[in-house]
């Protein structure tokens, strides 16, 4: 994996920069010494590691602005972070570039219930959300694993999803406006308040757009009323491919749960030993599937699922009765990432999405790979909308493991892609999966993208090395092919 050649003239101009900088977010807020600079150097995705130049922690929009602005007149890289717990790379640091770190802007603005919104700034916790607005009976909807630490910020940057987007949908799903700063330091606002906005889709332009179009300054969220009901089933099956085809059968009946989540059995035990969530373990793939809205209607679909899944080979079926019960079926689920941590020294967290009736076909492909690369593979993912989070479980340690877990993650990519799905869901693609951007797009796919990014940054400086396996200049990108002497459709007119 490599990142672009640093600027050594940009490092040498080091101490002048940090004088600017210091000029602008005074007292504490621009880090530059190197045991200081470590707690940056790496985010969720910890096999990549590079040392910021330096690191600026803003508090204010107008702080952002400058920085940025003087960023773009150096000429020198910026790296927006929020918590740091991407898990594709997205906010590595570079060796000649500022880490702008927007923990500071933890603020939630406002909550107006009678439009049933919030206004935060981005370093609020996904969580901390729903803990501000529930007292009322309203939540935010979006529920990563890692929602008690990700902040909106980075939710926004990569599109994150969680265990209830099946139902309720993604960040993008859920968000009704944006405040943004322009690499020239230019602060605008999208959106709002209201359901949808005129013109071009700007707002589902900067989601997921992973910190290389602007930096998020604030976020306006959808909130909604928390359902009257909800309840879980707990569905074991003897095989991962009867679970698959369950929640395919499930969705086919016109039925659309909160959330399903599928678990195998590696996974299944180290969540059980973690949490003692009261799974089975004599089962070798489990569901769980939450229904929730009217008591009755949840009553009624609970049984339409159960039969569903029992006609489908389900050996074992539980249903929570009562909102602890139910909490504690998510709580192994929501801890099944670091309960794996404690059966392998280290794992490779993969994020690639496929159609649904491919799932058991895929889960096959995957034990196939396992064997071929002699590495352990725990699978833990949002099955109701093909989500797939394989941990591929190997030891740093052991000369070659690191390489053969990623290239087994690799396979896993090209895999979704080769039975009609894509390289991410949530995770986005930040350095991990940059290199393989080649499988699911073409050239010409890929440069239209790298307009987008010239349109807004035309001297890429922000995040650079992200997600395109090829930069070009954008001047390059801009040149018009004449072919004996005739342009590309003559017949449009030109302004």
């Amino acid at each position: 994996m490599l990142m672009p050649e640093p600027d050594r003239e940009v490092i040498a101009r080091k101490r002048e920069l940090v004088g600017k900088l210091r000029a602008i977010v005074p007292g504490e807020g621009v880090i530059v010494d190197e045991d200081e600079l470590r707690a940056y150097e790496t985010d969720g995705l910890t096999a990549y590691r590079q040392l910021p130049l330096i690191v600026v922690l803003p508090e204010t929009t107008h702080q952002v602005s400058e920085v940025l602005k003087l960023a773009q007149a150096e000429g020198v890289k910026v790296v927006p972070r929020g918590a740091g717990t991407s898990l594709s790379g997205g906010a590595l640091p570079l060796a000649d570039g500022i880490l702008l770190g927007l923990g500071k802007f933890n603020r939630i603005l406002e909550v107006d219930f009678d439009n049933r919104c919030a206004v935060v700034q981005p370093g609020v916790t996904n969580l901390g959300i729903t803990k501000a607005v529930e007292h009322a009976g309203f939540y935010y909807a979006p529920d990563p694993s890692s929602q008690i630490a990700c902040s909106i910020g980075g939710n926004v940057a990569e599109n994150s999803g969680g265990v209830h987007c099946l139902k309720y949908g993604l960040t993008t799903n859920n968000l009704l406006g944006l405040e943004a700063v322009l690499i020239d330091g230019t602060v605008i606002r999208i959106g709002g308040k209201h359901l949808d906005s005129e013109t071009y889709d700007l707002l589902g332009l900067l989601t997921g757009s992973e910190g290389l179009l602007a930096v998020v300054a604030e976020v306006t969220v959808r909130l909604l009323k928390k359902p009257e009901t909800a309840r879980a089933l707990l569905l074991g099956f003897d095989t991962s491919e009867a679970a698959g085809d369950a929640v395919a059968g499930i969705i086919a009946a016109g039925v659309i749960p909160a959330g399903i989540e599928m678990m195998d059995r590696p996974a299944i035990h180290a969540a059980e030993d973690f949490v003692q969530a009261g799974y089975p373990r004599d089962v070798e793939a489990l569901l769980i599937v939450e229904l929730d809205g009217p008591a009755a209607e949840v009553e009624h679909l609970m049984e339409v699922v159960r039969g569903i899944c029992e006609a489908k080979g389900a050996t074992y079926a539980r249903a929570s009765e009562n909102e602890e019960e139910r909490l504690a079926f998510w709580a192994g689920r929501k801890a099944a990432f670091p309960a794996v941590g404690r059966i392998s020294p280290d794992y490779y967290c993969m994020d690639g999405t496929i159609p649904r009736r491919q799932l058991p076909a895929v889960l096959q492909r995957m034990r196939e790979l396992s064997s071929h690369y002699g590495l352990r593979v725990a699978n833990v993912f949002h099955a109701g909308d093909g989500n797939l989070h394989p941990l591929i479980l190997y030891d740093a340690n052991t000369p070659g493991e690191l390489e053969k877990a990623e290239e087994f993650g690799a396979d896993i990519l090209k895999l979704c892609v080769e039975v009609g799905g894509v390289l991410t869901g949530e995770h986005g693609v930040g350095v991990e999966k940059r290199d393989l951007m080649g499988t699911m797009f073409d050239e010409v796919d890929l440069k239209t993208q790298q307009r987008v990014k010239c349109a807004f940054d035309p001297q890429q400086l922000l995040n650079p090395g992200k997600v395109f396996p090829q930069l070009h200049r954008c001047a390059e990108l801009g040149r018009v092919h004449i072919h004996k002497g005739q342009m590309p459709f003559p017949d449009l007119p030109r302004f």
